[in-house]
């Protein structure tokens, strides 16, 4: 994997090791995509690696990757239910509402 960094008022594009943090500006890449780079005419790369690695999974992977199916998996009651089962609802801290849809984006408002 590597980080794209790119600076449009120089017209350069440099591809270097996996950055720590985010940046504006920047972008990981993939093996594939890395290799592949290319750039408009009139534009530099410089290539900071030679060889690109996928790394291997850490185990902070597998805990986002459980943490992600455990709250997949919990169970949504809507307000309805909650008073007909006689379960205290927990506060929500951002209350909104769906207002509109436009293909997978959503358009909310604050209740």
């Amino acid at each position: 994997m590597a980080t794209l960094t790119y600076v449009y008022s120089e017209q350069t594009a440099v591809l270097g090791p996996l950055a720590t943090y985010a940046e504006p500006h920047t972008y990981d890449l993939c093996v594939v995509h890395a290799k592949g780079l290319t750039v408009p005419r009139g534009w530099d790369v410089i290539r900071l690696l030679s060889e690109y690695v996928e790394p291997a999974p850490t185990p902070d992977d597998l805990l986002a990757l459980a943490d992600a199916v455990r709250e997949a998996g919990r169970p949504r009651l809507s307000p309805g239910a909650v008073a007909a089962v006689g379960v205290r609802a927990e506060p929500e801290m951002n209350r909104t509402v769906e207002t509109g849809r436009r293909g997978h984006l959503r358009i909310l408002r604050d209740r």
